[in-house]
């Protein structure tokens, strides 16, 4: 594939690892050699601070060899440090750093001792380097070591950003590692499957993690040069993904489609999905090559999620989730605000008898959107290019009313076949603030306690359909089980001084989704004595001893209190 890395000599590519490896570029090593400020500015994009970190250790070495440097701190590092055994380490890494991570032209002679077994022919061979002069080069990709959440460590090649080179990003990038596949790389479970589908994979970053937990994976895209990137990735990483090199197929299939269309009539345990949801202006005058594939899908407004998250559940097997990010318009209500009707929209798309949890992380109106992505694609760059783009995004979003746009966390469940039927739950909630991370542990619990609710009461209304004189003498499962107060979890009491009782009652968590609840009196009391002595029942048999209640406990305070047990407040013992 032109402008992507090569594939087509694995032997090779394993030399690079190798290389990579004894030069010590890995997280650590990077960190320990330029900083962690200079590291958390590079994550954002800002180079400035690592390149003056390199430039400083670089003049370090060279001292130390009689032959300092002399580049000026505001110019790429231009990296030619001694490679005498005692500063080997630092000025292979230096230089990797410089190429790879910063975009900086780098002498041959300086790659061939960074990389002894591949060496810059090497890197030409492999379609690492751009074309260059006779003396320097500069690196074609972003290639990065990325710690994962297993003990693995990986590289990662992509497009370089718009940090890395100037102008426009081309319009087939192909993306790196970012905020967006972090998110849901964090918030996707990784319980052990036997088929899973990466719904356009770009670098790959998500059947990596992928690879952990699923005998195979089928990842796609509608980028050619995505997928020759991933294979490039997977062959790179081959011994840490536990795959074969020389026979990907058996663990992976990387398929070319728009979307669903390379799986039509196949189903899988997993899908995730990054899917190209941004909302983009189309025009009549647009031609496929001018989107941003890896962002863009091609549709009007936010049809590509709609359609997406209608038709993703056909590719589920029975118990089978999917998980993915996407944005949704808010169309304008004169009477409501977009923060109260936002998931009007995503509840109609998702087919009735699918579970479906929607977390909203974020709210943006038409011009924060615009001004996101115009960012993104370092449109800002080409002023006039820029205030057209912008005016195009709210003359798009006006024609359809849109008052705001969403974006978040979407989690789809197909339910089993022995699942009572209309049980599967529908869940849309709201949570902009910080979260703990990773969070796809603290979300499958949840998950795995909403079914189990779900469940129970299914349960107990097919035993009182069958025999309603039954319910007065059992109860509901949940009421029998016995639970404790998660340690996690802090009270607040806030009220006026002096006086008797408390004007408002918080339970906050402090890991998971962080949330926090307004307790009633009475549901506060049940939370209070939960310490796996009593179960629930006996508790609210005590509480309505106290409070003499004539009609036993209200509904509203048995759904405060189911709340409190499925938001994982209270545990089960």
């Amino acid at each position: 594939m032109p402008d992507a890395p090569r594939s087509d000599d694995p032997a090779l590519i394993a030399h690079l690892h190798a290389d990579l490896v004894a030069a010590a570029f890995t997280v650590d090593g990077v960190t320990d050699l330029v900083g962690e400020q200079a590291m958390s500015a590079w994550s954002r994009d800002q180079a400035v601070p690592a390149r003056r970190a390199l430039q400083r250790r670089s003049r370090e070495l060279g001292s130390a060899s009689g032959r300092a440097g002399d580049a000026h701190e505001s110019e790429p590092c231009h990296t030619e440090v001694s490679h005498d055994p005692a500063g080997h380490n630092d000025a292979a890494l230096i230089t990797l750093a410089a190429f790879f991570l910063l975009g900086d032209p780098v002498s041959a002679a300086a790659l061939d001792a960074a990389l002894p077994s591949v060496g810059a022919r090497g890197l030409e061979r492999l379609g690492l380097v751009e074309a260059g002069t006779s003396t320097e080069l500069r690196s074609a990709v972003d290639l990065r070591p990325y710690a994962t959440d297993s003990s693995a460590e990986l590289y990662v090649a992509s497009d370089l950003g718009a940090f890395q080179r100037p102008g426009v990003l081309r319009h087939d990038h192909v993306l790196g590692i970012g905020g967006a596949s972090l998110t849901l790389v964090q918030s996707t479970p990784r319980r052990p499957v036997d088929t899973a589908l990466d719904l356009g994979t770009g670098c790959g970053i998500q059947t990596f993690h992928l690879l952990a937990h699923a005998r195979h994976v089928t990842a796609t895209d509608i980028s050619d040069r995505a997928l020759a990137t991933a294979r490039f990735n997977l062959i790179l990483n081959a011994e840490a993904l536990d795959v074969d090199p020389w026979d990907l197929s058996a663990r992976v299939s990387l398929e070319r489609g728009s979307l669903l269309e390379p799986v039509v009539g196949r189903r899988f345990d997993m899908v995730v999905s990054n899917p190209p949801f941004v909302i983009t202006p189309r025009s009549p005058q647009e031609h496929a090559e001018d989107r941003f594939t890896y962002r863009d899908g091609g549709l009007p407004g936010d049809r590509l999620v709609r359609e997406l998250l209608g038709a993703l559940p056909s590719v589920l097997n029975p118990g089978a989730t999917a998980h993915l990010l996407a944005n949704w318009e808010i169309p304008r209500d004169p009477h409501e605000e977009p923060s109260a009707t936002w998931s009007r929209g995503p509840s109609s798309w998702v087919p009735q008898g699918t579970g479906v949890w929607i977390v909203q992380r974020e709210l943006q109106d038409p011009c924060e959107y615009a001004e996101t992505w115009l960012r993104d694609a370092s449109q800002q760059r080409d002023v006039a290019d820029y205030e057209r783009a912008y005016a195009a995004y709210l003359d798009d979003f006006d024609s359809r009313d849109v008052a705001a746009v969403g974006f978040g966390m979407v989690w789809l469940y197909r339910p089993q076949e022995s699942d009572a039927q209309d049980t599967a739950p529908r869940i849309f909630e709201t949570i902009p603030h910080a979260i703990q991370q990773p969070i796809a542990p603290a979300l499958a619990a949840e998950w795995d306690r909403v079914l189990s609710m779900a469940s129970d009461e299914a349960s107990d209304e097919a035993r009182d359909a069958h025999d309603p004189g039954a319910t007065s003498d059992t109860v509901p499962a949940w009421l029998a089980r016995h639970y404790t107060v998660a340690q996690d979890v802090t009270e607040e009491r806030h009220g006026t001084p002096g006086a008797p009782d408390p004007a408002l009652i918080l339970l906050r968590q402090g890991a998971g989704l962080r949330r926090s609840v307004i307790l009633s009196s009475e549901a506060a009391g049940f939370a209070g004595v939960c310490d796996g002595e009593l179960s629930a029942g006996q508790i609210l048999t005590a509480l309505g001893s106290l409070l003499e209640w004539q009609d036993g406990p209200a509904p509203q305070l048995l759904r405060e209190i189911k709340r409190l047990i499925t938001h994982g407040f209270l545990v089960e013992v």
